[in-house]
């Protein structure tokens, strides 16, 4: 399933206008930033409160990883928390498979992160007297599973992150991306639906980092699981996820595929970000295909490309056939055309509609 053009796949996580202020005058805090308008800054001055969610409302869809990011104090890691409620919202509504988590007892939502939620944090925290078998399994053996129960599932979930020769080692034999395949083992070892993932790979070497990414977003994808990504890393996001929520003091910015944010971006502060980021491998021909009529060649001699295709494949069509555009097939008819011109524009990040408007 193609979770970035299905809007009718399972919603897992339901957030409604969810708001995290900490302070004994949250409610005050609230009411003065929806009526008048106070800032992040204004309200701690004024109320000395800190605002770290404001009135956020995303959902997270059955088979997606949706990565959260913004820079320190935006409030992914906030927000992140609430989702399986670490800490309670202020305001606002947190849905988990269709149940309003803060309406859950202790006695259910122990069951619901046990059974529905994994979480992975920076900071590992394996406890160092026990091996990597014994950490893989230690959430299992929380819930009361029994040791040959909980060692065959921590086990097969080691095996899944590449280490089932590793399983009697302890953690302070491991390098630091070994260890954070552990933590992930630990978290799918219960089988959850949701893998909520709080900056994992930060403190990572480059390379490092990026294996761990791409071996996380297959694994996800091969395990059918659902993740909610917290980064500070537009790349990183960009990498992962197939939808992306930008947040600023709180708030969410805007949410989309990376694409859609790179070519529309909502504000001056979402461009800044995506300024910098390549479009070759991002950017679809559906983005910059302009009506066939509008091209006065042979649109029969060109060569054809489909609706998915980014830009360097764009580019490898038309260098290598030496014409001056690409017909966008799909279907069996030609639906678009790539030109030239299109594909300049789509290396600064905007569409031919775009610039003509400008």
């Amino acid at each position: 399933m193609d979770i970035k053009n299905s809007d009718a796949a399972e919603v897992l996580i339901d957030c409604q206008s969810v708001w995290k202020v900490f302070g004994e005058k949250s409610t005050e805090a609230i009411r003065s930033i929806t009526q008048r308008g106070l800032t992040k800054k204004q309200i701690l001055q004024e109320f000395n409160c800190v605002v770290g969610v404001s009135d956020a409302s995303l959902q997270v869809r059955r088979g997606e990883i949706f990565c959260i990011m913004g820079l320190s104090g935006s409030g992914k890691s906030t927000l992140i928390r609430l989702l399986n409620r670490l800490i309670a919202p202020s305001l606002g509504k947190v849905l988990v498979k269709g149940r309003d988590i803060a309406a859950l007892n202790d006695a259910d939502l122990r069951q619901m992160r046990a059974k529905n939620i994994g979480m992975v944090f920076q900071s590992v925290a394996l406890l160092p007297q026990r091996n990597v078998l014994e950490n893989a399994a230690f959430g299992l053996e929380v819930q009361g599973v029994g040791r040959d129960e909980r060692n065959r599932a921590a086990e097969a979930a080691l095996a899944k992150v590449g280490l089932a020769d590793w399983t009697q080692r302890y953690p302070s034999e491991l390098s630091g991306g070994m260890q954070q395949r552990v933590g992930l083992a630990r978290a799918l070892t219960s089988d959850p639906e949701i893998i909520l993932m709080d900056e994992p790979f930060s403190a990572l070497d480059p390379l490092i980092r990026r294996q761990l990414q791409d071996e996380f977003r297959q694994l996800t994808k091969d395990l059918g699981k659902s993740a909610v990504f917290i980064t500070h890393d537009l790349d990183e996001a960009i990498r992962i996820g197939d939808r992306i929520a930008i947040m600023k003091d709180g708030v969410i910015i805007q949410v989309g595929t990376a694409e859609e944010i790179v070519m529309n971006p909502a504000d001056q502060y979402v461009a800044d970000f995506v300024a910098g980021i390549s479009r070759l491998h991002l950017v679809k021909a559906h983005s910059l295909m302009a009506p066939v009529a509008g091209y006065a060649g042979n649109v029969d001699a060109l060569p054809r490309c489909a609706p998915d295709a980014d830009i360097d494949a764009l580019i490898g069509a038309i260098t290598g056939g030496h014409s001056d555009a690409v017909a966008i097939a799909d279907n069996g008819g030609i639906v678009g055309i790539v030109t030239i011109r299109n594909l300049l524009l789509g290396v600064r990040g905007e569409t031919a509609d775009a610039s003509r408007a400008a």
